[in-house]
């Protein structure tokens, strides 16, 4: 605990009505939404970096709800008519967001996205395209009509070489996060919401009347509480039912007369690539060593980024001379069912996690959802 502390900071700076733990996509929301619902509340937001950690701030922009092969794997898990739900929240948090900060402010760009297919992958390639009309039937009345289609035809003129089938998604968008994360945060202070970076919670007691956040720069005191750290949950819940997921990520130094233009897919997702202000911003390689990147480490491996460099070269820009800029990672969190975990974990103590991969598309949403699950309480 701070020593000497005064009256005034006492009673102003260490008690709340609601403490969020997390300022990523999902704190803020909830946060925004809470005050704007109620603005006598009392919220402070308690991030443990200078920026938000996690993957709010380290994410490809990608304004997505899924390529076809990545649905397909979605649909084996859960069924048609639950695939729907989802799409349907994904598309509808993209919305929240664009109608909260506003298209410019995000840099929300509506490209499309594509997925591609080498020759070896026929098999892949034959499955997914025999799977464009049932996905165009299934988002139709979500989305729009004739989501994804052929376009065999852009490979050359985005220079791809060894690409054998592309499929696009015209609805697919891209986004600039860090613009996105900026605006949030800068929406949330202006309605009167706290936001104290550097500042982890290394546990939390519960009290009758609520919780207190012990930190080692002060302990704070809330009525109710809202944890939405994503993966780096389980420092506090060990048994939250989740598996973090690091995604490594590198991004080239601007290249003259770049072709590329969208958002990219490859390998069932887990590959993913796009023009960044003429740069390639390319990330994924997890599926190499799922059991390696079930970590909340960050950090770079040799064989992601090979895998990560080979792609490059010998895919994404093989008759074009760049050079690497510079690399990161980004800490997601995946779990056996593909909706986020939004509950009451314990009285007036809440979660919103588990996001799997989808954090721009619905991390609006799910931080709505879990600042409405707190109001039932007041």
């Amino acid at each position: 605990m701070l020593i000497d502390l005064s009256y005034w900071e006492k009673e102003s700076f260490l008690n709340y009505d609601v403490i969020i733990i997390g300022s990523g996509i999902v704190g803020l929301n909830a946060a925004i939404h809470l005050k704007k619902s109620v603005p006598s509340l009392k919220i402070m937001i308690l991030e443990r970096g200078l920026f938000p950690a996690g993957a709010s701030t380290k994410n490809a922009g990608f304004a997505c709800f899924g390529s076809i092969s990545e649905l397909i794997v979605q649909e084996e898990t859960c069924g048609p008519e639950q695939l729907a739900s989802l799409i349907e929240r994904r598309w509808k948090g993209l919305l929240k967001l664009r109608n909260l900060l506003g298209d410019k402010t995000i840099d929300y760009q509506c490209l499309g996205g594509y997925e591609l297919f080498k020759q070896e992958h026929h098999f892949l390639a034959d499955t997914c395209v025999s799977k464009i009309e049932h996905y165009n039937y299934l988002i139709n009345d979500i989305i729009g009509s004739n989501a994804f289609s052929i376009s065999n035809n852009k490979i050359k003129a985005f220079g791809f070489e060894s690409i054998e089938t592309l499929i696009e998604n015209r609805y697919e968008a891209q986004i600039d996060s860090g613009k996105m994360m900026f605006a949030l945060i800068q929406y949330a202070q202006q309605l009167g919401i706290s936001i104290f970076n550097n500042f982890t919670v290394d546990c939390i007691e519960e009290e009758s009347n609520g919780s207190r956040l012990i930190t080692k720069n002060g302990n704070f005191f809330c009525k109710r509480l809202i944890v939405t750290t994503n993966a780096f949950i389980k420092d506090l819940y060990p048994d939250i039912d989740i598996n973090p997921g690091r995604g490594q990520v590198l991004i080239t130094k601007p290249i003259k007369d770049l072709k590329i233009a969208g958002t990219f897919h490859y390998d069932k997702g887990y590959y993913y690539f796009r023009n960044i202000k003429n740069r390639i911003l390319l990330g994924g390689g997890r599926n190499l060593n799922f059991k390696a990147e079930e970590t909340t480490a960050f950090g770079q491996t040799e064989p992601v980024q090979s895998a990560l460099e080979q792609l490059l070269k010998e895919v994404i820009l093989p008759t074009t001379k760049y050079e690497i800029d510079y690399r990161w990672s980004g800490i997601m969190a995946f779990g056996k069912t593909l909706e986020p975990l939004i509950e009451e974990i314990k009285p007036n103590i809440f979660c919103a996690t588990r996001c799997n991969g989808m954090g721009v598309a619905i991390g609006a949403q799910t931080g709505e959802d879990v600042a409405n699950l707190l109001l039932k309480s007041l």
